[in-house]
């Protein structure tokens, strides 16, 4: 037993690496399993009080995620995100060329606004694959650049996997508010990465009027929408609210959020049983149950040694080279909200005290992991990526899909390593 307590700090390690494999192959809950690591580990062998562990648990986080997940659970149930979405399909005016584009932006916008990336491609999945059938648009390039709008908005401040980067970032001691930078980087990125997809997958050809593309465009121009009720009126009031009081007024985003939602449920604007059952409940325990057993490896000094490894294979200039690659190729597989953002960012001022950085290095390695976790989610290993194989209509051959999405998001570990080495060790964007 007293060897198991001299190397808590590699017993912690290799239980959280054991525990990711286990959650990816048996499609689990790796939260809850984290949890009970953080008790065997900490409190049975280590020794640790059962409330310095529950001291661990993010409860500030999980109001946020729960407020968040509530309000815009009344956009969702209510169909005011599925409306808004339908008239911006109908202002592309019949461009079938730009209709990909027109995606992108507006899965930016409503992913951006609070739903965050899974419920948006989870909305936009069946509707955009469905747009490919007689339109000549290449299901790869629709999946990919509407998939890419969906995880640009992924860390904006209102969402929760932004709320989750924000959240860390403060923890470790960062005072500056850089959410809106971290958000804008994030888009940058995305819509690079989208601007590839288009060209490579045939959107430049759509460009051309074959009879196709002109019977589409004027399946688009007739497209009926209703017009938004007056709940949804009020839904889409309450969202810009929402924004005002968050980035304008600096408020809180959790208590805004679930006071805001109260009113909606409470004069009969959304269904509150239905809210609660969109609201993501399985991802709020997976990120609050990680943080408890990552808090603990902080305390007993498994976060160390994980950064002691990988100070191995990096200086100064590669650091977020090296990390950006492991933390994007690690995300195909993995959560990037659930594990990659609360492992790795902890583990960042300790890496660069490894490796000998300046302190000032710690928001760009913190951006690198941040950004780099997200950019490979597009691949159908991942939810998103996954949701838009599963919205593909039967039409539509879903193994060269699933494989066109599966080299795509294994490439965007390259791509998200050079991006951000070039974006915060070349040209020292933050």
């Amino acid at each position: 037993m007293q060897f198991f307590v001299d190397n808590l700090e590699v017993i912690s390690l290799i239980a959280f690496v054991i525990a990711v494999i286990i959650t990816i192959w048996k499609d689990s809950n790796l939260g809850i399993l984290a949890i009970g690591l953080a008790y065997i580990i900490g409190h049975l062998i280590g020794g640790v009080s059962v409330g310095d562990i529950i001291d661990g648990y993010p409860s500030r986080l999980l109001l946020i995620l729960v407020g968040v997940t509530y309000f815009f659970g009344v956009a969702q149930t209510n169909g005011t995100l599925e409306k808004l979405t339908q008239y911006t399909i109908k202002s592309a005016k019949g461009n079938v060329a730009i209709l990909p584009i027109v995606l992108f932006f507006l899965a930016v916008i409503i992913s951006s606004i609070g739903p965050g990336q899974i419920a948006t491609s989870a909305m936009f999945a069946a509707p955009a694959m469905a747009l490919t059938i007689g339109t000549g648009i290449n299901p790869l390039l629709m999946a990919i650049v509407v998939a890419s709008g969906a995880q640009a908005g992924a860390l904006s401040p209102l969402t929760p996997n932004g709320i989750i980067a924000n959240t860390i970032m403060a923890d470790l001691g960062v005072v500056q508010d850089y959410s809106l930078t971290l958000w804008f980087h994030s888009l940058i990125t995305f819509l690079i990465s989208a601007l590839i997809a288009y060209v490579l997958f045939g959107g430049l050809k759509l460009w051309k009027k074959s009879q196709v593309a002109r019977s589409a465009n004027e399946a688009l121009k007739n497209m009926k929408i209703e017009p938004f009720t007056m709940n949804q009126k009020l839904t889409l009031g309450a969202i810009a609210l929402l924004i005002f009081s968050v980035i304008i007024l600096d408020m809180d985003v959790g208590f805004v959020a679930i006071g805001l939602g109260f009113l909606l449920t409470l004069f009969k604007i959304g269904d509150e049983r239905a809210i609660f059952k969109v609201m993501p409940w399985g991802a709020i325990i997976l990120v609050t149950g990680v943080t408890v057993l990552i808090r603990l490896m902080e305390d007993i000094g498994g976060i160390d040694l994980f950064a002691d490894i990988m100070g191995r294979f990096s200086n100064p200039f590669t650091v977020t080279l090296v990390v950006g690659f492991i933390a994007a190729i690690v995300s195909a597989y993995a959560s990037t909200s659930g594990v990659i953002m609360p492992a790795f960012m902890p583990m960042a001022p300790v890496l660069l005290g490894v490796i000998g950085a300046p302190a000032t290095a710690l928001v760009p390695l913190l951006f690198a992991i941040a950004i780099a976790g997200h950019l490979t989610d597009v691949s159908p290993l991942s939810t998103t990526g996954a949701v838009f194989i599963g919205g593909a209509p039967a039409s539509i051959e879903r193994r060269p899909l699933f494989n066109g999405m599966l080299i795509w998001g294994f490439g965007m570990s390259v791509f998200a390593a050079v991006i951000v080495w070039l974006f915060y060790s070349v040209f020292n964007l933050v």
